[in-house]
């Protein structure tokens, strides 16, 4: 019986060690599926998908169309300022962008509307709000929006200055 025993342990201890050695072995086997599942996924997205993009682009780079612009009568304005200051004047000539050219025909009606909406927002600047380049860009994104909200439903992609003179 001791014999038995021993046969019956021997046989425990294998089988105990086998466990673990049969699960290693099944967890490599999913890893690399796993990566190699990954590495397809990778080389597609590299070389498949970033094709079709390219022929997207380029579908879309030939229907790109030049944008349009329309000048805005020169604008010549006094600043603001406080009782004792010298008058300061601003002298501004811009063009609006347009997306297309029919555009420029339904935005030229505007154009009295627009004006007036130059006028008023830059008669209220003061010298100091035109300082550098920030000053500025505030000045563009401003008239943009005024000339957006004067010609709705149309929209100007931006406001140009073709010169801006303090003086």
């Amino acid at each position: 019986m001791a014999d038995e025993d021993q046969v019956e342990e021997s046989a425990a201890e294998v089988a105990v060690e086998a466990a673990p050695s049969s699960r290693r072995k099944i967890f490599m086997i999913a890893g690399a599926v796993v990566l190699a599942l990954m590495v397809g996924a990778l080389g597609w997205f590299v070389f498949l998908r970033s094709h079709d993009e390219t022929q997207h682009a380029d579908a879309a780079a030939a229907k790109v169309v030049p944008p349009v612009f329309l000048d805005v009568p020169d604008i010549l304005v006094n600043l603001a300022s406080n009782p004792g200051e010298r008058i300061q004047y601003l002298k501004v000539k811009a063009v609006l962008e347009l997306k297309e050219a029919p555009l420029v025909d339904k935005v030229k009606p505007s154009m009295p509307r627009v004006t007036d909406l130059f006028q008023t927002y830059l008669r209220e600047l003061r010298a100091n709000d035109l300082n550098g380049s920030v000053g500025l860009f505030r000045m563009k994104e401003e008239l943009t929006k005024r000339v957006n909200v004067a010609i709705a439903p149309e929209r100007v992609n931006a406001v140009l200055f073709k010169e801006v003179v303090i003086q």
